[in-house]
């Protein structure tokens, strides 16, 4: 019987929170891109606005974001994340090596809805993809988003998305 578990996708990265200055460029530079794009959110119905930010494979290194964008339907409404990673694929991209998602809830972390942990899954295959999730300050500059300080969950696709669906 186990297995059946060999199959499930186990988390390589151990769930933590840490000091947004003590994250590497990189992170750093895909957090920054995820909350400059948020401010062109468009969510006139909820007004709560999302960024998203996910790089592709170390060899082509190129940030695809995305914003959530809203309807008065809200089914037809699409995610940040979603948003993000479409665009990607529609470039040629499917390798991801992180992503990153900033909005503001008090006192609370936002993360991706289920659907988008599926979206984002289908594309880690074997390879888990670390997360990055900030909380986005209004009334700070658009130039300095961030403090040293601020806390960041550094997570996964497969913590967030744990013994997930996968058809291949």
């Amino acid at each position: 019987m186990s297995d059946l578990m060999k199959g499930l996708a186990q988390p390589e990265v151990k769930e933590t929170v840490v000091e947004y200055g003590t994250l590497d460029t990189a992170n750093k530079e895909l957090l920054l891109a995820a909350h400059l794009v948020r401010q062109r959110a468009y969510a006139p119905y909820s007004h709560f606005k999302v960024g998203s930010a996910f790089r592709t494979s170390p060899t082509t290194n190129r940030i695809f974001t995305g914003c959530n964008v809203e309807n008065a339907a809200f089914t037809p409404t699409s995610c940040a994340e979603r948003t993000a990673l479409t665009k990607a694929v529609s470039e040629g991209y499917q390798q991801f090596a992180a992503g990153a998602v900033v909005a503001y809830k008090p006192d609370v972390f936002v993360s991706p809805c289920g659907v988008c942990r599926q979206f984002i899954r289908e594309f880690a295959g074997s390879t888990d993809i670390p997360i990055y999730i900030a909380q986005a300050r209004d009334e700070r500059s658009p130039e300095v988003p961030f403090a040293s300080e601020d806390p960041v969950l550094c997570t996964s696709i497969f913590n967030l998305l744990p013994n997930s669906f996968h058809a291949y």
